[in-house]
């Protein structure tokens, strides 16, 4: 008797804090039940989510009684689960919001701004369920939101804006759907993105919504789907840029949609086997299509085959059969899920997370990887943390000198070296290099290696939008804004790149782009408030700029706080290229013009000239040249005189009062304003300004 009343009392209370799990026998999967009228062990998907331990040895189900459950779900690192609902039709997740609103909320990484959002949780099913975004049916027309991450600090949303119902992100492989509908009215609503590992499977399901509304990232199988699209650019997409192989399948799939839909387009590297699909006689004669926005002509082909699919009321000349020509040949037959997944994954097999393909669906075969040489060296010296060094101890990196075993292994050896640097081109040099090699050899270790260093740039900005010149070591000036080289504004420049899909940029994890566009903006944010104040008016720019105060500092002995007539051009330029310029950024481009217009010499040029009286037989020298025009690299804080500082630190008023080593070692003067002043700085103000003063 006493055991049965503490047997009792134990399951009460277990029921009580929500951690029961019922169990049909020691090694039967785990399951626990979740009911909006509190018949289950919790009322909320995401209780019953957060109740289960990250990793399992059995499968984990949350079942899920029918009703409407208003909640964002977010699954975050639980291996091996699956939601199944009690009824495809009446058992909803729904919630309705704008992905550009949830970015203004603060996720610029993407991370909850879907109904449903997944990261790190490979093996994960749902069944019988419908995720809906409805913010399409609840929004007004147009709306606009304060959005602090803008820098107008507002936002405009329309009906028809981005509205996920899932967005996946990488680390949860192996990811089914099956009896299941996914509905919005915006862009993306069914968005898995892994290019470099997702598999994806989809089994009678419907998804709905307006541009690129099923946009899956690496390979995905969608079979006996419904589509439904309420947009003219494209309802499916693909992206396959992280390996040749990936693609997308879509077999005996329906098709639907307003008045002159197109079926689907791709920004970037991509492959899709449309088998045995209809189509309705209101779609538009519009083969799958390569993007203008993208980033040009893929480098693997365009890769759009089709095999028994038909159109009511008569098929374009699209339709036709072309599966011969994909690589390998495959017949329709042989176009399954585990062949989809080149034999990695079946996801038919009544094993949870079989890793083997079925006999009808052979692996595909190998492919060689190409290489480049510079590319190689280039993943040797990448340091653990992203960046790369300029140098190693006094031996500046050289990456077409070939290394040995030995050279290789020490270099590797030293990947925990805190010398990673955006100095001399370091790192964006390299970044830019890996992306090209990529679109070359189609090696995914360079991409990956790039983004890497991307990542690097967009952890070692301040927040307050200034770059240093080193990170993570922050000894001496290495930690202060460094516009010094142009460092930051070259760093800026490949993140304005990413921002925009520019080039070879175009070719990284689409996640990053929405990061790099904040990154720029907190920059450009950055220049504005460091351009220095003389006397209550605007000027220009030091080298350097202490990282809390903002003001000009000191670097090296020889560069100290000054106004440079060298940097300021860099960012000027930088400025000039921002399209539809505020009127801050206005005012900032013409008042440093203004101050270099002010500060220049004209009637002089530098020059070497022969002195056998030196030690290098050199020298070099301020002249008077009729017609010329010169500036100085610093320039005093209040006077704008030119200033010249050798290794004691001590202003001087000439470039002869200095010592000869720095004289012919350092450049402290240039004409490096003209190629602004005569032509970009009129091309920019005819364009922006109209004629009107802003100073």
């Amino acid at each position: 008797m006493m055991r049965a009343v503490m047997k009792q009392w134990l399951t009460n209370l277990l029921l009580a804090v929500g951690l029961l799990t019922i169990v049909t026998c020691p090694a039967a999967a785990q399951q626990i039940t979740v009911a909006a009228d509190g018949s289950g062990q919790f009322r909320s998907i995401q209780e019953a989510i957060n109740s289960l331990p990250a990793q399992a040895a059995k499968p984990r189900t949350i079942f899920v009684k029918k009703g409407t459950y208003r909640e964002q779900l977010y699954i975050d690192g639980k291996a091996n689960l699956t939601l199944r609902g009690q009824s495809q039709k009446s058992t909803i997740i729904t919630v309705s919001l704008a992905r550009e609103a949830a970015r203004c909320a603060g996720n610029q990484d993407d991370w909850g701004v879907a109904t449903v959002n997944v990261r790190n949780a490979p093996d994960l099913t749902f069944e019988n369920l419908t995720v809906v975004n409805s913010y399409g049916l609840d929004a007004p027309e147009q709306q606009e939101i304060n959005c602090p991450t803008d820098p107008t600090g507002k936002k405009k949303l329309t009906k028809t804006t981005h509205q996920m119902a899932l967005r996946t992100f990488a680390g949860s492989p192996r990811m089914k759907f099956v009896r299941c509908t996914f509905r919005a009215y915006g862009g993306d609503t069914v968005s898995p993105w892994d290019t470099e590992g997702g598999q994806f499977y989809f089994k009678d399901c419907t998804m709905e919504g307006g541009v690129d509304f099923y946009c899956p990232r690496g390979w995905a199988y969608a079979e006996n789907c419904r589509f439904i699209c309420h947009n003219t650019s494209a309802a499916i997409w693909h992206d396959g840029s992280g390996h040749k192989d990936s693609k997308t399948v879509l077999k005996n799939c329906r098709f639907e949609g307003d008045p002159g839909f197109k079926l689907g387009r791709y920004h970037r590297e991509s492959q899709f086997y449309l088998i045995g699909c209809k189509f309705p006689q209101n779609m538009a004669d519009a083969d799958i299509y390569h993007a203008p926005s993208g980033p040009g002509t893929p480098v693997w082909g365009r890769r759009v085959y089709y095999s028994g699919c038909h159109r009511k009321g008569g098929d374009f000349a699209w339709h036709r059969d072309n599966l011969s020509t994909a690589e390998g040949a495959p017949t329709a037959k042989q176009i399954n899920a585990a062949w989809t997944f080149g034999g990695r994954w079946n996801p038919e097999s009544k094993t949870p997370g079989a890793q083997q393909a079925a006999p009808a669906a052979p692996a595909a075969p190998a492919v060689a990887v190409a290489q480049d040489s510079m590319a190689e060296r280039m993943l040797v010296y990448q340091r653990a943390i992203g960046g790369w060094p300029k140098a190693v101890g006094e031996k500046k990196v050289d990456y077409s000198h070939p290394m040995t075993t030995a050279e290789r292994a020490a270099t590797r050896k030293d990947a925990g070296r805190k010398d990673a640097t955006i100095d001399n081109n370091a790192t964006t040099r390299e970044i830019t290099y890996l992306l090209g090699a990529f679109k070359r050899t189609s090696n995914p270790a360079y991409r990956q290696a790039a983004e890497r260093g991307i990542r690097y740039l967009l952890l070692m900005q301040h927040k307050n939008g200034g770059f240093p010149q080193f990170y993570p070591d922050s000894s001496s000036y290495r930690a202060q804004i460094t516009y010094n080289d142009n460092a930051m504004i070259r760093a800026l420049r490949l993140l304005k790149g990413v921002a925009d899909k520019q080039g070879d940029y175009a070719l990284v994890d689409f996640s990053l782009v929405p990061q790099a566009q904040q990154a720029v903006q907190r920059g450009i944010s950055c220049i504005l408030r460091t351009q220095y104040v003389q006397k209550g008016k605007l000027t220009a720019w030091c080298a350097q700029h202490d990282r809390r105060t903002l003001l000009p500092c000191k670097a090296r002995a020889f560069e100290l706080a000054s106004l440079s007539g060298m940097e300021t051009v860099g960012i000027v330029e930088f400025l000039m290229d921002v399209d539809n310029p505020t009127p801050e950024i206005k005012r900032s481009i013409e008042a440093a013009v203004a101050w270099l217009n002010a500060v220049k010499m004209p009637g002089f040029a530098v020059k070497d000239v022969d002195d056998p009286a030196q030690p290098t037989g050199k020298d070099r020298r301020v002249v008077a040249e009729p017609g010329a025009t010169l500036w100085a690299r610093f320039y005093d804080l209040e006077t704008n005189q030119p200033i010249y500082v050798g290794r004691d630190g001590v202003k001087h008023a000439s470039l002869a009062d200095i010592e000869h080593e720095r004289r012919v070692g350092y450049a402290y003067n240039g004409t490096w304003p003209e190629k602004i002043l005569v032509k970009a700085y009129p091309k920019w103000q005819h364009q922006w300004v109209n004629g009107k003063s802003r100073l």
